[in-house]
């Protein structure tokens, strides 16, 4: 059916925020949204969110796992390459999701289709529980050696303590609350490596050790097991979308960029190495907190309270945004973020009163293998199709396909990883799983994008067209009332052709290109 000659239902745009809109991403940071302009965070406040990041102990773990298995000299050198190449492709994905304001599931859509993307905000969703599982593990740990009692007490109180802190967006307290805790851990990380040295001297051979050769140099290794925290990409994306335009370059250099990372890969990794060399503990998952406690004492609880707090507030909050993203686009579940909180604290729970550190490891090898491939799909994007019109890459749902030949090469590629990474005959393939992964995401999908039909389809009259700037017009959406910035508006043909937000056409089945009588 076609609409009639009267055309579709004006448009209701206003320019400045609608108050109900404003009201809910005060808690909702847009997660099902585009973040209008007006909703940008300051140059600091966007910082000091972020760098929540770089007080993970886990930063400190990984440093030492890779100088046991290669040495720390090589292990130094896997450091700088990492640095380098975190610094690079976040300064891609970070300007790139600045420009767009577009969150990792709405950028999937455009790689994968609306049916492939749902498996992006789930395969991410998980990864931060399980870091967060992680991070809060070590906060009981330390509370229990300092105070004893009983572990699952422990537990309780560094999820229940953390979820409060998580229902504020990054703009609203999540910036302010990491900007008052950085200060705290950096004088904690000096005081350990001061308190420590005090107690058991200086390590003499902490730069120097070495380990058993292996079947691929030790930069190699120590360089490839970075690999598996990659998600922090996906992260950047998440976070990176709250910056303003006039920032990119500072955002792409110091917020996400390579400032950030030498800090928190080479400066908290050479502070874990020295430390558990002076107390000459095993790197184990507790290792670093047996260490801190050594030092310190109760002060040596207090960092790593402060630590883990500041990460596990990135952890949740991105938990439960990308829930709430699979929540609302698989199972059609539209419920406040607060309640996607408290479920990701529920699961994190949950996952603690497991024996968790037996396979917490295993399951981020074969999500970390999902998360390679899609960085590697991310950058080829958008180095080749970067923006399909207006600057922004296509993703309202009535103008994708369900799934895209980008989908079949994220399955594909993550498929040869996965196999590749459990594979028993050959362990340089299993170590090199990571850059096969890449390589083979990254080929496949230019190939798709080159050889397949186009994701994008025509869906007839476009809101973009009728205001003069997309991202000022506020147009009011028939579905939920609340008006959207244009950039992620359409025409709804199950309403006779009334606009219609981004997360309100996502619940629509109607096939693309199909007009319904106006006034309907």
């Amino acid at each position: 059916m076609s609409l009639t000659s009267a055309g579709p239902p004006a448009l209701e745009v206003s320019f400045t925020d609608d108050p109900k809109v404003v009201k809910e991403a005060a808690t909702e940071d847009y997660s099902n949204h585009v973040v209008p302009r007006s909703w940008r965070s300051g140059r600091w406040s966007l910082a000091m969110a972020w760098w929540a990041l770089f007080s993970a102990m886990f930063w400190l773990y990984v440093a030492v796992a890779a100088a046991d298995a290669v040495g720390t000299p090589a292990t130094i050198v896997g450091m700088v390459l990492t640095v380098a190449t975190f610094g690079v492709v976040n300064l891609v994905l970070s300007r790139y999701a600045a420009r767009t304001g577009l969150t990792v599931a709405l950028l999937s859509r455009r790689l994968f289709g609306m049916l492939g993307s749902a498996l992006a905000p789930l395969i991410f969703a998980a990864t931060a529980l399980y870091y967060a599982v992680f991070e809060g593990s070590i906060v009981a740990v330390a509370f229990q050696q300092y105070f004893g009692g009983a572990i699952e007490i422990w537990y309780l109180v560094v999820v229940a303590y953390a979820l409060p802190l998580v229902i504020g967006g990054v703009r609203t307290w999540l910036d302010k609350l990491n900007g008052v805790l950085l200060p705290l851990y950096v004088v904690g990380l000096v005081a350990v490596v001061i308190a420590a040295t005090v107690q058991r001297g200086y390590p003499q051979d902490w730069l120097q050790s070495a380990a058993p050769s292996g079947p691929l140099p030790g930069w190699l290794t120590a360089y490839l097991i970075y690999m598996g925290v990659y998600i922090m990409m996906m992260y950047t994306v998440d976070y990176a979308r709250f910056g303003r335009a006039e920032d990119q370059k500072f955002h792409g250099t110091v917020t996400f960029g390579w400032v950030f990372y030498a800090f928190t890969f080479a400066v908290n990794g050479l502070i874990g190495i020295y430390l558990l060399r002076a107390w000459d503990i095993a790197g184990t998952e507790t290792g670093v907190v047996t260490a801190f406690v050594r030092s310190l004492g109760f002060a040596g609880v207090l960092v790593i309270f402060v630590s883990q707090t500041r990460i596990n507030t990135a952890n949740y909050y991105l938990a439960s945004t990308n829930l709430d993203a699979f929540a609302t686009r698989v199972l059609r579940l539209r419920l406040p973020r607060a309640v996607w909180t408290v479920v990701a604290g529920v699961l994190a729970y949950l996952f603690m009163l497991t024996d968790v550190l037996s396979y917490l490891l295993r399951a981020l090898a074969w999500q970390g293998v999902f998360v390679t491939a899609w960085v590697a799909i991310a950058m080829v994007h958008i180095a080749v199709r970067g923006a399909d019109r207006d600057g922004l890459p296509e993703f309202r749902p009535r103008r994708l396909k369900p799934v895209t030949a980008g989908a079949g090469a994220w399955l594909a590629a993550s498929a040869v990883g996965i196999v590749l990474t459990e594979q028993s005959a050959s362990p340089v393939l299993a170590q090199l799983a990571p850059l096969i992964t890449v390589a083979v995401a990254a080929g496949l999908y230019y190939a798709a994008l080159v050889t397949a039909p186009g994701a994008v389809r025509p869906a007839g009259e476009d809101p973009r067209d009728e205001v003069e700037d997309i991202w000022e017009a506020r147009i009011r959406c028939h579905s939920c009332d609340r008006s959207y910035v244009a950039v992620e508006m359409d025409r709804d043909p199950n309403a006779g052709g009334a606009a219609v937000c981004s997360a309100c056409a996502a619940d629509s089945t109607a096939p693309a290109g199909a007009t319904a009588p106006a006034g309907r």
